[in-house]
C-alpha cells in the first residue's frame, strides 16, 4: 500500500542507497591507488586529495538494482548504455583531462543512444508557448541533444562545494517522482526511487557533517554528467510521453539554480570574449561563499529555493497560470540575476544581507560546525 501511495518503492530505495554508499567505502583504496583524485590547486579550495568515484558508485549502485529487478524496456537500456558512456569518458578526463570539443562529441552519442535506442526524445514544445501539440518535426533530434548536452553541462558547472550538486539533483529527481506520481506514471515513479536511493548514498559521503569537516569523495566529472543525463532522461520521458504528461515549462524551475547559471555565465563570458567552458570563481556558489556562506550552507539555501520554486510553480500550473507567463518568470530571473552579478560586489553584499537577514537563519553555532 505504501509503494502504491507515494509511487516509490521503499525497498529498492534503500537498497540502491546502501549498495551505493557501500561501492564507495570498497573502491575508497582503488581511488587512491589508481590516482583517481581531485587534488588542491588553483581556484579549488579543498584541504587534501579526494576521490572523485561518486558517479562509478551511483551508476554501479542503479544498474545492479535494475538488473537485479530485471527491469527491462529499450528506454532503460539505452539510458544505462548512455550512463556507461559517460561515467567511462568522465573517468578518463579525472584522470587524463579531455578537451571539451571530445566531451561534447561523446555527450551527442549519448543522446543519440537515448534518442535512437530508447525512443526518447523531445517533439512537443508548443505547451511551453500555450499553442497545444506544436510539433518539433525535424528539429526533434538536434533539440534533444542540445537540451541533453545543455543539462549535462549546467549540473558539471554547479558542481562546484561539497553536497550542492547532489542535492540540487536530488531535489530535482524527488520532485520529478512526484510530478510522476502526479501523471500516473508509476514506471518512471519506481525508476526515480532507485535513482534518488543511489543520490542519497552518494550524499552520506559528499554532505559535511559536525563529525566531518569535509567531503569524502566527489561527484567527479563522471558524476555531474551522469546526474545531468538522469535529469535529462527523466524529464523528456515525463514530459513527452502522451499517456502520462507533464508541461515541460515545470522541468526549468524543477532544476532553476544550475540552468540559471550556466546561461548567465556563457552569455557573460561569451560578452567578454571568453570560451564558454573556461573556468572561473564567477558561480553563483563561490559568491555566496564570499559572502561568508560556507559549503553547506549555501548548499541548503540554494536547495530549499529549488523545492520552493518547484511547489510554487507546480501549483501555478494546478491553478491554470498560463505556461507562457511561468516561462516568462524563468527568463526574469535569468536576467536579473545576469544583472546582479554584472558588479561582483554587488552581488556578494546581496547574499551578505541575506546570510544576516534572523527570520530565516538558524542559530550561528549551530552552522558553524559543519560548514
Amino acid at each position: 500500500m505504501l509503494h502504491k501511495f507515494l509511487g516509490f518503492d521503499p525497498t529498492l530505495t534503500l537498497m540502491t542507497f546502501a549498495l551505493t554508499a557501500g561501492v564507495l567505502w570498497l573502491i575508497q583504496p582503488l581511488a587512491y591507488r589508481f590516482g583517481l583524485l581531485d587534488c588542491p590547486a588553483g581556484r579549488k579550495d579543498h584541504a587534501e586529495p579526494t576521490p572523485v568515484t561518486g558517479g562509478l558508485a551511483i551508476f554501479v549502485g542503479c544498474a545492479i538494482v535494475f538488473l537485479w529487478t530485471r527491469s527491462s524496456s529499450p528506454a532503460l537500456h539505452s539510458f544505462l548504455a548512455a550512463a556507461a558512456l559517460l561515467v567511462a569518458t568522465g573517468i578518463y578526463d579525472d584522470l587524463r583531462d579531455v578537451r571539451w570539443y571530445w566531451r561534447i562529441l561523446i555527450q551527442t552519442v549519448a543522446a543519440l543512444l537515448l534518442i535512437y535506442w530508447g525512443g526518447v526524445r523531445v517533439e512537443q514544445i508548443g505547451p511551453v508557448f500555450g499553442l497545444g501539440g506544436v510539433s518539433l518535426g525535424w528539429l526533434s533530434v538536434p533539440f534533444t541533444i542540445f537540451a541533453t548536452i545543455g543539462i549535462v553541462n549546467a549540473m558539471n558547472m554547479i558542481d562546484g562545494a561539497d553536497g550542492l550538486c547532489g542535492l540540487l539533483g536530488l531535489a530535482a529527481l524527488a520532485m520529478l517522482a512526484a510530478a510522476s506520481v502526479y501523471a500516473g506514471n508509476e514506471l518512471l515513479a519506481s525508476r526515480l526511487s532507485v535513482l534518488c536511493g543511489a543520490l542519497a548514498g552518494f550524499l552520506v559521503w559528499n554532505m559535511r557533517t559536525p563529525w566531518r569537516p569535509r567531503a569524502k569523495v566527489f561527484l567527479g566529472n563522471a558524476g555531474s554528467a551522469l546526474l545531468g543525463l538522469v535529469i535529462a532522461w527523466v524529464s523528456f520521458r515525463l514530459t513527452q510521453n502522451k499517456g502520462h504528461p507533464v508541461n515541460p515549462v515545470l522541468a526549468l524551475w524543477l532544476l532553476p539554480i544550475p540552468v540559471m547559471d550556466c546561461l548567465v555565465l556563457i552569455a557573460r563570458r561569451v560578452h567578454e570574449g571568453r570560451s564558454p567552458f573556461s573556468a572561473g570563481r564567477d558561480h553563483i556558489h563561490h559568491i555566496m561563499q564570499d559572502a561568508g556562506f560556507g559549503p553547506t550552507r549555501a548548499a541548503l539555501w540554494l536547495t530549499g529555493f529549488t523545492l520552493l520554486s518547484g511547489l510554487l510553480v507546480g501549483q501555478a500550473m494546478r491553478m491554470d497560470v498560463p505556461n507562457p507567463l511561468l516561462l516568462a518568470a524563468f527568463l526574469v530571473l535569468c536576467v536579473a540575476w545576469y544583472l546582479l552579478t554584472d558588479k561582483r560586489e554587488r552581488a556578494v553584499g546581496f547574499f551578505r544581507w541575506l546570510r544576516n537577514a534572523p527570520p530565516v537563519l538558524p542559530a550561528k553555532g549551530a552552522v558553524r560546525e559543519i560548514e
